[in-house]
């Protein structure tokens, strides 16, 4: 196969598996760079020749690219995906475990609870809901941006977060304190969504399969997204116009400006807020096994690290203090 044919059929075998837009970005990039350094270092045009190929692009990668262990493991899986699925060839497990870096264990960071009214008090309007929701429903980043209409239930207040991490549905919490503000968004997204129908424009994605299930599930106000982007685009995939959610980077934007104002010294992005929710929770007495199920955990022992963050060390009065 020529680079286009290889590139076009792990597109194909990507969507066939319904993976996230952002997985396909990720694991088509690195299998043009894989593919273009190989084409390099190899001039004579051999083919792609698997786990010795493989290795030495990580090590590359490693050694002269500098890439952290994390982006490492995002380029191996990459090219797991391409050799199983695009090119026949699965690599050997054996060379897959060696060549896969170690990550290094690391505490998150956490906020205070005055920290994070800090920053809240910096925000206003739009960011201001979506900081709120981060923090008081532990979402990930891009599930606030995905939450659909349908999922949000006032009476209940639960969120319903549907194709989470590992293709898993969860419910967490709506924080009482936001309802009516959060209502109120909602009114003024239901009259972009009105406009969008009287325009004809196909307002939200769904993907192929429900849509096929249910042609007219996406000009239904339960299928439009909570944040909507503020101006219909093309979508990637089907080329249709339609209305999509508002891109992370927006977020991130109004969270560095409330944290340059604040004068807080911590590194925060959105996902700290998520940190911050789980950390909180058990500091208040909560179950760790229920802060599990409310971030949405597959495994009891990745929560239990915010029991190293509240930490005993709290509690401790230095020697220091005891001679002082």
């Amino acid at each position: 196969m020529t680079n286009r044919q290889i590139i076009d059929t792990l597109r194909g075998k990507i969507r066939l598996k319904h993976y996230s837009i952002s997985t396909e970005k990720a694991y088509v990039g690195w299998s043009k760079s894989y593919i273009a350094w190989h084409n390099v270092r190899l001039a004579d045009g051999s083919a792609l020749s698997g786990a010795p190929e493989v290795e030495a692009y990580l090590t590359w990668l490693a050694n002269q690219r500098k890439v952290s262990a994390s982006t490492q493991n995002v380029a191996m899986n990459a090219l797991v995906f391409l050799y199983k699925h695009a090119l026949n060839q699965p690599l050997p497990e054996n060379s897959i475990n060696a060549v896969r870096a170690k990550r290094s264990k690391r505490l998150p960071v956490v906020l205070t609870r005055k920290e994070v009214t800090l920053i809240l008090d910096q925000l206003t309007d739009l960011p201001w809901l979506m900081i709120s929701l981060l923090y008081g429903s532990g979402l990930r980043v891009m599930e606030l941006h995905r939450l659909r209409v349908k999922d949000v239930d006032f009476d209940r207040r639960i969120l319903t977060v549907r194709c989470g991490k590992g293709d898993k549905d969860r419910t967490t919490c709506l924080p009482g304190s936001i309802i009516y503000v959060l209502q109120e968004h909602l009114r003024s997204v239901r009259d972009i969504y009105q406009r969008d129908l009287t325009n004809g424009i196909g307002t939200s994605e769904i993907g192929e399969a429900l849509a096929r299930k249910y042609p007219n599930a996406h000009q239904q106000w339960g299928w439009q997204y909570v944040f909507p982007s503020v101006t219909p685009s093309k979508d990637p995939r089907s080329g249709i116009i339609k209305r999509h959610h508002k891109h992370q980077s927006g977020l991130q934007k109004a969270i560095g400006a409330a944290v340059r104002r604040t004068g807080i010294a911590k590194p925060v992005t959105p996902h700290v807020f998520r940190h911050s929710f789980a950390t909180h929770l058990l500091e208040a007495g909560s179950a760790i096994r229920t802060v599990q199920e409310l971030r949405g955990h597959a495994d009891v022992k990745t929560t239990q690290i915010y029991t190293h963050v509240t930490g005993t060390a709290s509690g401790v009065k230095s020697p220091l203090d005891l001679v002082a």
